[in-house]
């Protein structure tokens, strides 16, 4: 089912969805399309500040151009047929906001019109592009931390419960391009630098949920990583609370996942990372070139740790960890 979002995020459900042809026809601005992973209520934050990166390039919704919004609802295997309906409606250019499966899906629907991309591992091993100060070709974007610092997370773990000696990760086994690179990195971290065992655990539907954390109670695991995954972020509110209910110190990337009572989170700053692919949508409408615009980098992460959750999980945090976090939920 094709999920459609305009700028009002209207949803228009069905097998395709309606498009007001001779509507469009009329129109002088120039269209973006939006190829989001999961829903807007989850991209809130992050549309907003897309928003504010082509405001500074000089763009405004609905005054000099228009965007239309299509979300997979998590479910990878969308992409595809959303990246093709963008390209029949012939938008000015395709903002791939879903990560690395929607900048996959968007690369080969098109090999014309420009693609803006946010990933969290390297494009040129993707092949989205040739190099990150020449992309070459119609795709440019933003890389972020999210499975870099995946190791820091389990740091951040250890640090919490220092006698922890077992860490489970959940992946999607779906999108092996995230979840092979970041399992990797996590074992080196856990068994080699800090000696834990690592399990990894998989889901790609909600059905997979009850099965994951009985096995995590089961195993008596001490913690939990949760991956940075489009199909993991879309239901990140619904993971936080499990995690709470059934007593399991757990950490994501998404600040989501600990405003909705997980213990902790860590990763890309949300308005540092969507900001500039607003600012190089604009000026890929200005006329610039995606092949010319080299990728850039967005470094910042925060921490950000629930003392709410920590003092329901009967954990005390460090007050120099306290210190280093970005934010405290209380």
């Amino acid at each position: 089912m094709l999920n459609v979002r305009r700028r009002e995020f209207i949803t228009l459900v069905g097998g395709t969805a309606a498009w007001p042809l001779a509507a469009h026809a009329q129109l002088a601005m120039p269209v973006i399309g939006f190829l989001g992973g999961t829903s807007p209520e989850v991209y809130a934050d992050r549309v907003r500040a897309f928003r504010q990166g082509l405001k500074e390039a000089g763009y405004i919704d609905g005054q000099n151009m228009e965007i239309e919004y299509l979300w997979a609802e998590g479910h990878n295997d969308r992409l595809p047929d959303l990246a093709a309906e963008l390209v029949r409606r012939q938008v000015a250019v395709i903002v791939a906001a879903g990560g690395t499966p929607s900048a996959l899906a968007a690369k080969a629907a098109t090999a014309t019109i420009p693609i803006v991309f946010g990933v969290a591992v390297d494009p040129v091993e993707l092949g989205l592009v040739a190099s990150l100060n020449r992309p070459g070709g119609n795709l440019t974007g933003v890389t972020n931390l999210n499975v870099e610092v995946g190791p820091k997370r389990v740091e951040l773990l250890r640090e919490l419960l220092p006698s922890a000696t077992l860490i489970a990760v959940l992946v999607n086994p779906t999108n092996p391009t995230i979840g092979e690179p970041f399992v990797r990195d996590l074992e080196a971290a856990a068994a080699r630098t800090l000696g834990l065992k690592l399990h990894v655990l998989h889901a790609s539907t909600e059905r997979d949920f009850d099965a994951v954390f009985a096995t995590l109670v089961q195993l008596r695991a001490d913690a939990l990583v949760i991956s940075p995954d489009q199909f993991l972020t879309s239901r990140i509110e619904q993971l936080a609370r499990l995690t709470l209910l059934h007593g399991i110190p757990a950490i994501s990337q998404d600040r989501q996942f600990t405003a909705a009572g997980g213990l902790a989170s860590y990763g890309s700053s949300e308005t540092e990372y969507y900001r500039p692919i607003g600012i190089y949508t604009g000026r890929i409408l200005n006329g610039e070139k995606p092949a010319d615009l080299p990728v850039q980098r967005s470094s910042k992460v925060e921490l950000i740790i629930n003392l709410k959750t920590a003092s329901t999980l009967g954990l005390t945090i460090p007050l120099p960890l306290v210190g280093r976090a970005d934010e405290v939920i209380e």
